[in-house]
């Protein structure tokens, strides 16, 4: 992978502006923070030399003027929504990124449960909090919100949702997904700093879209890509094209109740403090980009990939034709085709002539490294095992895997599980190289091989099961499969 973005640079640039953030106020700020604190796969893939975990080394950088409030929707609990990317529930991504993040040191403040209405589940959800020591606070409904600015910036309006007692002078608030009441919470707090006589801020924290990037620019194409089926799009933010005469991309949520937004904030502080949007964000991504061309072609790569999930997500009954046809949309609009995509056309190409089920997994621009689906393994595992034999150059005609080991799994699948095809899976296939590792030095050296696998292409000619999908993940492979179900 040819790195085009600096990561320590960025980290520096955004460590300082939240400093000078920080500054503009009493030395106190709410930080509205977006997007995944742990595992940014999408930003790493569309900024080249992007670190998944940046946003922890960022949170680390503050530890000890930082503290953390989560926020979660209680309808969210109460219906166990589900995220898509983990496939756990809100509650559990909730408790998962407190366990991580209480691992590195950082204070958790608290967890603020927001439009409730006595939805039962979220006793269930107090109990745990308990267990760990961590406060939960309720905050309902305001009526009128958002349009009776009167009401909301009073004392039956955010006056009636408890203060959250915070002494750090930078606090964080995030959630385990979007709609949370990320926003409605800061400004609560705010209201109660103001009455206690502390001129606190907001500010908001969105890796993106990169506002100082062209509004057409792929990378910011590919963040209405990854929302597609949230209908975000990218516009030109007319506040601050007004007020600076500059060009500043946001996209249209933000835009659109800005003026709201605007006037609360004005209402609570008594003084306008952002004129646009725009001014509200932290962003520094743009100034650390080191390959312009390259993370143009990352954008351009991941908008396919995206669209190829949107086919699959249809197809298998969990995406929506209008999330389908957005990504149509902006495929044209950077004249895309699935065909650019290198890997896809490959494994297209070898499907015709094998007759067979095909992964290929991309190694560097001029290796592609294939698997073909046989009556022992799936297309995935045996594109696996030729990669990680490839990397450790082990010769074809050496077999990773024990005769016996074979035959004790395939035993069980067809006496237990009474599975019709006894292929191994890629999980299985794991599991046997870890058991054969322990008396075969071969095959020690070749699980060696399985870090590198991180960040290559995989195209699939069919849909994999999640079984599959989550070893693939796991193991930080990008993979897109063909709209197809088989078996």
């Amino acid at each position: 992978m040819k790195v085009a973005f600096n990561n320590e640079l960025y980290l520096k640039f955004q460590k300082e502006k939240i400093e000078e953030r920080i500054r503009m106020f009493d030395n106190k700020l709410y930080l509205e923070f977006g997007g995944k604190i742990f595992d940014d796969y999408h930003a790493s893939r569309v900024l080249p030399g992007f670190h998944q975990d940046a946003k922890i080394q960022l949170l680390k950088d503050f530890k000890e003027d930082l503290e953390i409030i989560f926020c979660i929707n209680a309808n969210d609990i109460e219906k166990n929504k589900i995220r898509a990317d983990y496939g756990i529930g809100y509650d559990r991504e909730l408790i998962r990124l407190i366990d991580n993040l209480e691992k590195l040191e950082i204070k958790i403040n608290s967890v603020v449960v927001t439009m409730y209405t006595g939805q039962t589940q979220v006793q269930k959800l107090k109990e745990v909090l308990e267990d760990r020591k961590i406060k939960m606070y309720i905050h309902t409904p305001i009526e009128g919100y958002p349009n009776d600015i009167e009401k909301i910036v009073s004392d039956q309006g955010y006056g009636k949702n408890p203060y959250i007692e915070t002494t750090k002078k930078l606090v964080v608030v995030t959630a385990p997904g979007a709609n949370s009441g990320k926003l409605a919470t800061c400004l609560s707090q705010l209201y109660h700093e103001y009455k206690r006589g502390t001129k606190a801020g907001y500010a908001k924290f969105e890796t993106f879209p990169v506002w100082d990037l062209p509004l057409m620019h792929p990378v910011n194409i590919a963040y209405e890509a990854a929302t597609a089926d949230l209908g975000d799009i990218n516009i030109i933010d007319p506040y601050h094209l007004e007020n600076y005469n500059i060009k500043a991309v946001n996209y249209n949520r933000d835009i659109s109740t800005f003026s709201i937004l605007k006037n609360i904030l004005t209402k609570i502080t008594g003084e306008e403090i952002y004129k646009s949007p725009t001014d509200m964000g932290v962003n520094t991504i743009s100034k650390c980009i080191t390959d312009e061309k390259a993370v143009e072609n990352a954008g351009l790569m991941e908008v396919i990939r995206r669209y190829y999930n949107s086919l699959c997500d249809y197809k298998r009954g969990i995406g929506n034709q209008k999330a389908v046809e957005r990504m149509e949309v902006l495929m044209n609009e950077l004249n895309l085709s699935k065909e650019d995509r290198k890997i896809s056309r490959k494994v297209k190409d070898l499907v015709n002539i094998k007759k067979r089920e095909i992964m290929a997994i991309q190694i560097n621009d001029e290796e592609i490294i294939t698997g073909k689906e046989s009556e022992l393994l799936t297309a995935p595992s045996a594109a696996f095992l030729n990669v990680i034999k490839h990397l450790a150059k082990i010769p074809d005609d050496v077999y990773l895997l024990s005769p016996s080991v074979l035959e004790s799994i395939f035993k069980i699948k067809q006496k237990t599980l009474y599975e019709k095809k006894y292929q191994l899976n890629l999980s299985e296939v794991m599991i046997a190289l870890s058991i054969c590792s322990t008396t075969n030095p071969i095959i020690e050296t070749t699980l060696k091989q399985i870090d590198r696998i991180r960040g290559m292409e995989a195209h699939c000619s069919y849909i994999i099961t999640d079984t599959e999908l989550n070893v693939i993940k796991s193991l930080g492979i990008n993979l897109t499969c063909e709209p197809r179900l088989i078996g």
